[in-house]
C-alpha cells in the first residue's frame, strides 16, 4: 500500500508528468490558438481525462491486483465475460512498447546532462554546433545504447524494490526535486525580461484558429499527458488505500500534471524568446538544438543547461517507472518469480525491443514499417492507437459493465448523489463519443 494519499498523488503525477509535459505542452498550446486551447483542454480533462481516471483507480483498488487479473475478477463479479481481463493485456503491451523507446530518448536528456556536467566541472568541450551534437549523437549506435541501457537500469532499480522501498521512495525524493529544478528555471525565465512576451506567447487566445482539429488536439493531449489507457494508474490504485476519496485524489494528480506543463512552458519559452530563438520549433528540435543554443548565449548557461536536462531525465524517469510496474506486477502473480526477478525480465526485453528505436536513426535508417521508422511506428500503434482503444474499453466497462454497487462504493459514499450520475453519465456516453472523434482523426476518417 502507499503510505498516505500524497505518496499517491506524487506517484500518478510523475507517471503522467513525462517529457511530453516539459516540450509539448508548451509548444501545442503556442501554435492551437494559446488561451483558447488551454480553455479547450481543461474541458477535455474534465470530461475525459477525469472519469477515465476515476475508472481506473476504482477498478484498482477493488481488484487488488495486476490489471489483467483485477479486470477479470471484478468481470466475474459484475456477472460479465471474463474477456474483458484482455483490457489490462492490451495496456500492458502499450506500455511495455511505449517503454522501449520512451528508454533511449531519456538516454538522450542523460548524454546532455552528461556533456552539461563535463563543460561545467571543465573537461568536457562547449556545445558550440547544438545540430551537429544532436546529429552526431543519434548516428552513434554505441552511445545511444549505452545511455539506453543506462536508463533502463535506473528504472528496474527502483521497480525491483516493490511498492513502498522502491515506488515510493523513488518518487518522494524525485517530485520535489523535478519541482525544485522547474522552479529554479522558472525564477530565471522571469529575470530575462521576456517573461510576459512568453505568457502573451502561450496563452493569448486566439479564436480564430478554433476549429474541429484543435479540438481533437486538445482531447488527445488531455488523454495521452495523464498516461491513461495504460494502465499505469490501474497498477497505482491497486496499492491505494480503502479511505482514500478518489475523486479528490484523481483530481489533484490531473491539477498537478497540468500544472507542471504550464510552469515548463512558461521557464522555456522566455529563454528561447530571449536570445531570438523561433518559439514554434517543438519537439526534440526545442530540446535538443534551439534549447542547447540558448544556453551557449546567456550567462551560467552551462549550469542552468545542466540543470533543464537533469530535469528531463528525472520527468522521464518518474513515467518510466510507471510503464514498467503494470508488467513487472502481472509476471509477479503469474508466476512463482521474486519483484526483483521480474522487474529485470521486463526491462531486459524491453531494452532489446528498445534496439529497433536506436538502430531506427543509423543501422536501420532506410527501414520503413508502413511508411515510417521502427521507433514512429512502435510510437504511433502503442501512443495513438492502443492507448486511446484501451481507454475507451476501460470507459464502457466501468459505466456500462461494472456493477454500479462497486462502482458507488469505492468512489466513496461521501460522493454526492448527483455528482456520481454525472460521473456514470459521462463515463458511458460522453467519454467513449469523444476517444471516438480522437481515434477518428487520428485514424483520418473525419
Amino acid at each position: 500500500m502507499w503510505s498516505s494519499r500524497i505518496a499517491f498523488i506524487a506517484a500518478a503525477t510523475g507517471s503522467a508528468v513525462g517529457l511530453g509535459n516539459i516540450w509539448r505542452f508548451p509548444y501545442i498550446t503556442s501554435e492551437n490558438g494559446g488561451g483558447a486551447f488551454v480553455l479547450i483542454y481543461l474541458a477535455c480533462i474534465a470530461l475525459v481525462g477525469l472519469p477515465i481516471m476515476f475508472a481506473e483507480i476504482l477498478i484498482g483498488r477493488r481488484g487488488r491486483m495486476s490489471p489483467i487479473n483485477s479486470l477479470r475478477e471484478l468481470s466475474t463479479a459484475s456477472n460479465a465475460n471474463r474477456s474483458w481481463a484482455l483490457i489490462g493485456v492490451l495496456g500492458i503491451i502499450a506500455g511495455f512498447m511505449i517503454l522501449s523507446f520512451y528508454s533511449v530518448v531519456a538516454g538522450w536528456t542523460l548524454h546532455y546532462a552528461f556533456l552539461y556536467f563535463k563543460e561545467w566541472i571543465g573537461v568536457g568541450a562547449s556545445i558550440s554546433d547544438p545540430g551537429a551534437t544532436f546529429s552526431a549523437l543519434l548516428g552513434d549506435v554505441g552511445e545511444l545504447t549505452f545511455w539506453h541501457g543506462f536508463f533502463m537500469l535506473m528504472t528496474v532499480g527502483v521497480v525491483g524494490f516493490g511498492v513502498e522501498k522502491g515506488l515510493e521512495r523513488a518518487v518522494s525524493l524525485l517530485m520535489p526535486v523535478l519541482l525544485v529544478l522547474l522552479l529554479i528555471l522558472l525564477g530565471y525565465g522571469m529575470n530575462t525580461g521576456h517573461f510576459y512576451d512568453a505568457v502573451g506567447f502561450l496563452f493569448k487566445p486566439d479564436w480564430t484558429q478554433v476549429d474541429g482539429a484543435m479540438f481533437v488536439t486538445a482531447l488527445g493531449q488531455a488523454f495521452f499527458t495523464l498516461s491513461l489507457g495504460m494502465c499505469a494508474i490501474m497498477t497505482y490504485g491497486a496499492y491505494l488505500p480503502a479511505n482514500i476519496s478518489i475523486p479528490r485524489t484523481g483530481a489533484a494528480v490531473a491539477g498537478a500534471d497540468t500544472f507542471v506543463a504550464i510552469i515548463a512552458g512558461l521557464a522555456i519559452f522566455p529563454i528561447i524568446i530571449a536570445n531570438n530563438i523561433d518559439p514554434g520549433s517543438g519537439g526534440p528540435g526545442l530540446i535538443f538544438t534551439s534549447l542547447p543554443l540558448a544556453f551557449g548565449q546567456m550567462p551560467f548557461g552551462i549550469f542552468y543547461g545542466m540543470l533543464m536536462f537533469l530535469l528531463l531525465a528525472v520527468a522521464a524517469w518518474t513515467s518510466s517507472i510507471s510503464l514498467m510496474e503494470p508488467a513487472t506486477a502481472y509476471l509477479v502473480e503469474a508466476t512463482n518469480l521474486s519483484r526483483k526477478k521480474a522487474a529485470l525480465i521486463v526491462a531486459g526485453l524491453g531494452w532489446l525491443l528498445g534496439l529497433a528505436s536506436v538502430f531506427s536513426f543509423n543501422l536501420w535508417s532506410e527501414v520503413e514499417i508502413v511508411g515510417k521508422s521502427p521507433m514512429d511506428a512502435i510510437d504511433y500503434v502503442a501512443t495513438q492507437i492502443m492507448l486511446p482503444v484501451g481507454g475507451l474499453l476501460i470507459a464502457l466497462f466501468a459505466g456500462w459493465v461494472l456493477s454500479s454497487k462497486i462502482t458507488r462504493e469505492e468512489l466513496g459514499e461521501n460522493m454526492p448523489g448527483w455528482a456520481f450520475s454525472a460521473w456514470l453519465w459521462i463515463t458511458r456516453v460522453v467519454t467513449p463519443a469523444l476517444i471516438l472523434v480522437v481515434l477518428g482523426g487520428i485514424l483520418g476518417i473525419f
